[in-house]
């Protein structure tokens, strides 16, 4: 542990940050899952739906620098792609 008090701050802030960004990734995740299950399942309203979600919430990750933006837009160019397929 570090001895300098702004030091051990820095440390607990990003811990408190590693542990933000890790949750924020898991629910990326499994919005995805979500998603690639409607689109299995050939519901194309509820891919529609969780299409948008998962959108949303990797733009919300971007924003928040959890993902980089063109990953994001990477992913949703491809729900989009798999979308246009079951449509």
């Amino acid at each position: 542990m570090a001895n300098i008090k702004s030091a051990k701050k820095r440390a607990l802030t990003n811990e408190k940050s590693r542990l933000r960004n890790r949750m924020v990734k898991t629910n990326l995740k499994t919005t995805e899952k979500e998603f690639l299950a409607a689109v299995e399942s050939g519901d194309a309203d509820k891919a529609q739906e969780a299409c948008k979600l998962a959108s949303k919430k990797f733009d919300m990750a971007a924003s928040k620098g959890v993902i980089h933006k063109n990953a994001a837009d990477r992913k949703k160019a491809q729900f989009a792609k798999k979308m246009n397929s079951i449509a």
